[in-house]
């Protein structure tokens, strides 16, 4: 099949070339073998599914952070423009992008797995700018690229003929029991299981909100966007 290309873009980053095209692909509407998820996304794990898979995240920055940190002090005193200070930016670009190549690997398989298995994906509209303000947290939810992932899965879902669900940010999905529906008090991070006062249901809070989120729809809550 010869596609024509839209648009074509070309780019460097470091000190290599890339050229991209832009082409119109027809969505393919595959059988699925999943008909509805929840995800839960987090920085202890990337994403815990209600189908009770746990995906670990990359953390690449984490893992590259003292040898990036490494580079860049070794390069503080160089003269700005000399031979031996470009040489030095070139090798802080390449583990620049080693790091976001990584983080983009790991957000690729996980979304394109959510979108080719599930009919329908339902996850939490994170607030990441507000998430970030919390400089305890910041670095580590830079490095899971919960931004990069809602992005990556709207498209993806849009070419696999899946059905995506943003639940409002302000539905307690890690404080309602997945069993009885019951809200809780308020749950500090520092709380990893989840305990229902009304049931008596003890499962850990990630998977819980997870399976909150894929029973969204079937519990009357209201989606901001779907695709």
């Amino acid at each position: 099949v010869c596609f024509q290309p839209k648009s074509v873009t070309i780019s460097r980053t470091a000190d290599r070339w890339f050229i991209s095209f832009k082409l119109e692909y027809e969505p393919v509407n595959r059988p699925k073998p999943h008909p509805v998820v929840g995800v839960d996304l987090g920085i202890k794990a990337l994403a815990v599914l209600s189908t009770g898979i746990v995906v670990e995240g990359a953390k690449a920055y984490r893992k590259y952070e003292k040898k990036l940190s490494r580079l860049q002090w070794i390069n503080r005193h160089k003269q700005i423009g000399s031979v031996n200070w470009k040489k030095a930016q070139i090798k802080i670009a390449r583990l620049h992008r080693k790091i976001a190549n990584i983080r983009k690997d790991t957000l690729h398989k996980l979304t394109s797995y959510l979108a080719q298995n599930h009919s329908r994906i339902g996850i939490e509209n994170l607030n990441v700018s507000g998430m970030m303000a919390n400089h305890k947290l910041a670095k580590a939810i830079q490095d899971m690229g919960f931004h990069e992932f809602k992005r990556q899965l709207e498209y993806k879902c849009q070419l696999y003929g899946s059905s995506l669900v943003v639940v409002d940010r302000w539905y307690p999905s890690t404080k309602t029991c997945s069993r009885c529906h019951t809200v809780q008090e308020e749950m500090p991070l520092s709380e990893r299981v989840f305990r229902c006062d009304n049931c008596g249901l003890e499962i850990d809070r990630d998977f819980n909100a997870s399976i909150n989120l894929e029973w969204f729809r079937q519990l009357g809550g209201d989606s901001l966007w779907t695709g």
